[in-house]
């Protein structure tokens, strides 16, 4: 049992996909078959898939779709035009096959419903019992549509997700801003709050933001992939920690 000693923490900032949510492997499964596809059209049979435990974690996880796109095409030496953000999921463009990929998304999605880690719902209502303030972000755009198909809705006080990112021009992951402005909707300072990541782009914003802790869950055995990206503390359940 980890055991929190700084009583000024007053706020939990939890990443949705993966610390709450069971959709990280939905997105996984999706982001896989949309660049297999891709390349095995461009490239032939003989085209190196995505491996999702080395390069979804590396260059996908945590990251804003359009630019995960555009990192993992880079580390394939693939160049392809941006085009449009309205592109159609068939354009063989950066905003194509983001949009492609969340096409598939919603697809799985429909089809194997939101499911919710017990450990964090179980800590979430604790939790709200003692008053701390919460919120729920996300890089996805998807995030209302998931926390309300789940039913969590009325646990958290504030949602920064993808929407926000891009209305108000803030960066994505590895940089700080989204867990900022949780913090700054929340009403906390960031020395107040605690940011709850699965994701090694989430764990080194955190740090980035000068968050008081920063917590880690490594649900498959990243334990030193989180710990080596800065995280104050990594435990495979939230219900390990003690706030």
């Amino acid at each position: 049992m980890t055991e929190n000693k700084h009583p000024t923490f007053t706020a939990v900032i939890l990443d949705m996909d993966g610390v709450v949510t069971k959709t990280a492997t939905l997105h996984a499964q999706a982001w896989k078959e949309m660049f297999d596809e891709f390349m095995e059209n461009r490239q032939g049979k003989d085209f190196q898939p995505l491996v999702i435990d080395r390069d979804y974690k590396q260059y996908i996880d945590g990251i804003p779709r359009f630019e995960g796109v555009r990192r993992f095409l880079k580390s394939r030496n693939i160049a392809i035009s941006d085009g449009q953000i309205d592109d159609s999921p068939t354009e063989e463009t950066v905003y194509g096959l983001g949009n492609r990929k969340n096409e598939l998304f919603r697809s799985i999605l429909e089809k194997k419903g939101v499911h919710v880690y017990e450990d964090t719902l179980e800590m979430l209502k604790k939790w709200k019992k003692a008053k701390l303030k919460l919120a729920i972000i996300s890089s996805s755009r998807n995030c209302r549509h998931i926390i309300e198909s789940a039913g969590l809705t009325e646990l958290f006080d504030a949602r920064v997700d993808g929407e926000t990112l891009e209305k108000e021009n803030l960066n994505g992951k590895p940089d700080p801003d989204i867990f900022l402005k949780a913090s700054e909707v929340l009403g906390v300072d960031a020395k107040n709050a605690i940011i709850i990541e699965d994701a090694i782009a989430g764990v080194e914003a955190g740090k980035k933001g000068r968050f008081g802790l920063v917590v880690g869950v490594a649900r498959h055995g990243e334990s030193k992939e989180l710990k080596d990206a800065g995280a104050d503390i990594v435990v495979e359940k939230l219900t390990e920690l003690r706030v």
